[in-house]
């Protein structure tokens, strides 16, 4: 795994430095705040990097923490959050999810992958952002750049990102699992894309299963 992490920076680097994923960004401009990270990763379904981000700024210049977004108005936050997708179920989602952490939980995240999937639209996927962008606790999130790049290195043979997940975590040494999202989307935004992947400068194409098959190997 350490091959194809390294590999893959070498790659990115080579090519044109990558900028941020959105996840590490609102990291690091919300300074680690697990819920800014929690909401922000919310909103970032099906929603650009860059929209993401901006949108996340501003709502929490608005919104300090989870008891203000808790006592706001659905059509106040439906404004800040607009040219996200489908900001009106997210404004809604975002709110009842201030009002649990609020009330339930005092205002901090809590730690535990049972008790995040236990909150209104929080999945498994989301649940682990958090674990890892929050709290630096080893998990693999699985979006759709982590799923197709395991299969065409032919890490999993898998049909979904739940999937996916599972078999990571039986094969992959803990070590890297911090490492991995962050890793994987830069490089499937960037070299490594659905359509028309870059394998020309790709460094790891050797231990590649798509890259072989499609030559023929």
């Amino acid at each position: 795994m350490q091959r194809i992490l390294s590999g893959m920076i070498q790659t990115m680097n080579a090519v044109k430095p990558p900028r941020m994923t959105a996840l590490r960004e609102l990291r690091e401009s919300e300074q680690g705040d697990p819920f800014a990270i929690l909401i922000g990763t919310i909103l970032s379904a099906r929603t650009k990097d860059e929209n993401t981000a901006r949108v996340v700024k501003s709502l929490f210049l608005r919104y300090k923490n989870a008891k203000e977004l808790a006592g706001a108005k659905v059509k106040d936050v439906e404004k800040i959050i607009h040219s996200i997708g489908f900001y009106h179920v997210k404004a809604r989602r975002i709110i009842q999810v201030a009002k649990i952490i609020h009330t339930q939980y005092k205002g901090k995240i809590p730690e535990n992958m049972d008790l995040l999937v236990g909150l209104p639209g929080v999945g498994r996927k989301t649940a682990n952002c958090v674990l890892v962008y929050a709290f630096e606790k080893p998990a693999i999130p699985v979006d759709v750049h982590v799923h197709r790049i395991s299969n065409r290195l032919g890490l999993v043979q898998t049909k979904t990102p739940e999937q996916t997940e599972q078999e990571l975590m039986k094969k992959i040494p803990k070590k890297f699992w911090l490492q991995i999202n962050d890793t994987f989307v830069m490089y499937g935004q960037n070299i490594c894309k659905p359509i028309s992947p870059m394998c020309d400068v790709c460094k790891i194409k050797k231990l590649c299963k798509y890259y072989s098959m499609k030559n023929g190997a």
